[in-house]
């Protein structure tokens, strides 16, 4: 059985331990090892976390961040959650919470791709959680903040009894992040779900509208971050998916920041394929029992930068034989990036 990681993240006082306070104490996550990754000498946030119950673990990992130094500590605490659990602990996922400094990057390559690790875990979730006064200029001011938002699944608005969230930072959060709508920790009722089956990918949200006007702003300090959504309505070979994966990977390891989704297949078309990479570096495929009542398709969100979304698409369309109607024949042929060249 594999056992879902979440990951909590977000700029250096953001309010993760206070979240994560909260959903400790509302009782959906008793016998949850939860990580803390210090930076310093002294850690402190680990202190500050309270177990619910008896079954629930604490880890510290401390001098140095998630992202570099001590990432063999996180798959070796990992890999000691692995043993625990067959040994016969009750332990049912893992909460990471990373440092304020972290690029989940790293972070997420650690469990989707480390030996051992990737067979007994996977990214259930990614959850950014941005301070409503000082969220702006943290993505202003650091490209770590800007990843961890735009590699969100969930985003959570903290410490808006403080301040309430100005429209700039909304804007600029659906900007990085135009899949995900932000929720706020101060709202009634407010209450983070944490889905432990999901697969990063099972469950692929619909694209939101998108204001065309501010998203070809040249002024946006987040304009290298885009996120944008794959379709296809008809089966796909596995063999296309792997060749699509492979060419992404190999010819632009930086510029794709992650891809998660859901393949209609033509080997398996009643069971889905779940796809999930962060750079260069994907997680081996795993398939879902059913569509669980779904219309079957093929949904892949991409996290990319640097203008790369033009160019993933046409790839995408070539590899699924779509034709592109707004070009004329010639420049379609001409356009494609799987055409060789000089024919």
């Amino acid at each position: 059985m594999s056992i879902p990681v979440h990951i909590v993240t977000g700029f250096l006082g953001a309010g993760k331990t206070t979240l994560l306070n909260r959903l400790l104490k509302s009782g959906a996550f008793a016998n949850t090892a939860v990580i803390i990754n210090e930076f310093g000498d002294v850690g402190i946030d680990h202190l500050l976390v309270e177990a619910t119950r008896a079954g629930d673990t604490m880890i510290e990992l401390s001098d140095g961040c998630l992202c570099c130094t001590v990432r063999s500590d996180l798959v070796d605490t990992l890999l000691q959650i692995a043993a625990r659990i067959d040994d016969g602990a009750a332990l049912d996922r893992v909460i990471i919470e990373t440092t304020g400094l972290a690029d989940p990057v790293p972070v997420l390559q650690a469990v989707i791709a480390s030996p051992g690790v990737r067979e007994r875990f996977h990214v259930a979730s990614v959850v950014a959680v941005v301070c409503a006064a000082t969220g702006l200029a943290s993505i202003e001011g650091h490209e770590e903040a800007r990843r961890q938002v735009a590699l969100a699944d969930r985003i959570v608005l903290a410490k808006t009894d403080i301040a309430p969230a100005p429209a700039e930072l909304v804007a600029r959060l659906a900007a990085l992040n135009p899949l995900v709508t932000p929720v706020d920790a101060q709202a009634p009722g407010f209450a983070l779900t944490l889905d432990d089956a999901a697969l990063s990918g099972a469950q692929v949200p619909d694209e939101k509208p998108h204001d065309h006007a501010h998203h070809h702003d040249v002024n946006r300090h987040d304009a290298a971050i885009e996120a944008f959504t794959l379709k296809h309505d008809r089966p796909i070979p596995e063999a296309t998916v792997e060749m699509f994966a492979d060419l992404l990977r190999s010819s632009m390891p930086r510029e794709l920041l992650r891809m998660k989704g859901i393949v209609w297949t033509v080997e398996d078309p009643d069971r889905p394929l779940v796809v999930h990479g962060v750079q260069s570096v994907f997680h081996p495929p795993v398939r879902l029992d059913s569509w669980n009542g779904r219309k079957p398709e093929t949904r892949l969100v991409v996290i990319a930068k640097n203008g790369s979304r033009a160019h993933i698409e046409g790839l995408f369309g070539a590899f699924t034989g779509q034709i592109a109607p707004d070009r004329p024949d010639r420049q379609a042929l001409t356009d494609n990036p799987l055409a060789i060249p000089g024919m």
